[in-house]
């Protein structure tokens, strides 16, 4: 399985409610425009917040400056306020030259990935820079408590990366569903993956691939992997060789039981470096 430009698409449905308003301006003699985009997990109540960087196209200079100001203060008022009480709060007081608009219900797979769609359809339709700021999202769901069902690998869509990170083209986001790997990794959650894994796998958190019945499908899952090998003398003298005398692939969550696999009918895909949400 290698995150490609396949054609073929598997959508996936919202999980989560959230809601979101737009950021707009109106300012003196310029068209009404949104500026950023304000997307709040229901559940929750975490907030989700992009703003546009560059006013010069539709703000004055003196006006431009002020503008750069209102992503900090919004930042600094979701954490001393809540992000609820600030919005509220924002829809109360806010003038015409600076407003919100009103709350729109959404149905949430990915909060990242929602609101780069949102900021993207309603404040300026950013370029995708593959590997440079967006992974792709690999439509598979690894199955944290069993095999997942069988279907193909392809990429959905290519969604932000995580800041400050360096990408490269061995690098893929996907879902891990279920409750093995809690509390480490989240049920539902999107996860970042590594192709590949060098060195060791021993104890390390690995998305698992059995083959499935077509070529082009297979059944995952992420698990621990430890395994025992056995050293067997070699065809010459003094050398030795070695096999797996046993896979085993170990939940964190202490409610599941481990498996002990057959290493011939599984291959490690890539290794779980950490959970974007």
């Amino acid at each position: 399985m290698v995150p490609g430009t396949s054609p073929g698409v598997i959508q996936m449905g919202g999980r989560r409610p959230g809601t979101y308003v737009l950021l707009e301006t109106a300012l003196p003699q310029r068209p009404a425009c949104a500026i950023g985009v304000i997307l709040l997990d229901v559940e929750s109540g975490r907030p989700w917040f992009r703003m546009r960087r560059n006013f010069e196209s539709i703000a004055a200079a003196e006006d431009a400056e002020v503008l750069e100001a209102v992503e900090a203060h919004i930042r600094q008022c979701f954490t001393e306020s809540g992000a609820e009480n600030f919005l509220g709060s924002l829809e109360d007081s806010l003038s015409n030259a600076l407003r919100v608009s009103e709350r729109q219900t959404i149905a949430v797979d990915s909060f990242s990935r929602a609101l780069d769609r949102l900021y993207r359809e309603h404040v300026e339709d950013t370029a995708v820079e593959r590997y440079t700021t967006h992974l792709p999202l690999v439509s598979l769901r690894a199955a944290a408590g069993g095999l997942g069902e069988e279907m193909a690998a392809d990429v959905e869509e290519w969604i932000p990366a995580p800041e400050g990170m360096r990408l490269s083209p061995d690098l893929f986001i996907a879902h891990v569903e279920g409750r093995s790997m809690e509390p480490r990794i989240p049920d539902g959650s999107l996860n970042l993956f590594r192709l590949h894994p060098a060195g060791s796998r021993q104890g390390k958190i690995l998305l698992i691939e059995r083959f499935g019945v077509l070529d082009e499908t297979a059944r995952y899952t992420v698990k621990r992997y430890t395994s025992r090998k056995v050293y067997t003398s070699g065809g010459d003298p003094g050398e030795e060789e070695w096999r797996h005398a046993q896979v085993r692939l170990e939940p964190l969550n202490p409610e599941f039981e481990a498996w002990d696999v057959d290493p011939e009918g599984f291959a490690v895909v890539a290794e779980w470096l950490r959970t974007i949400e």
